[in-house]
């Protein structure tokens, strides 16, 4: 493993990381009102993007990090739509 895929992991982590708290808290309270809807549907696309061209690039870090924030950001859209 080289270096640059070593700070992709690191990356991934730090950025997939920062989703749960929130998919956690719409998890405990149900409450989605304040969060964007639009913002989160612009995010699944693009993660949906990462996540392809993570997979043409073979990238594991790419793939598994766009991989987890999509069905954190999923969870998250579907509990908006879910609870309006």
């Amino acid at each position: 493993m080289n270096t640059s895929e070593i700070v992709g992991i690191i990356a991934g982590i730090a950025t997939t990381a920062s989703f749960v708290p929130q998919a956690y808290k719409v998890y405990k309270t149900k409450r989605t009102h304040d969060l964007s809807a639009g913002m989160f549907t612009l995010l699944a696309f693009g993660l949906i993007f990462w996540l392809m061209y993570g997979i043409q690039k073979e990238a594991v870090s790419i793939i598994f990090a766009n991989s987890v924030t999509l069905v954190l950001t999923l969870y998250i859209l579907i509990m908006k739509i879910k609870h309006k």
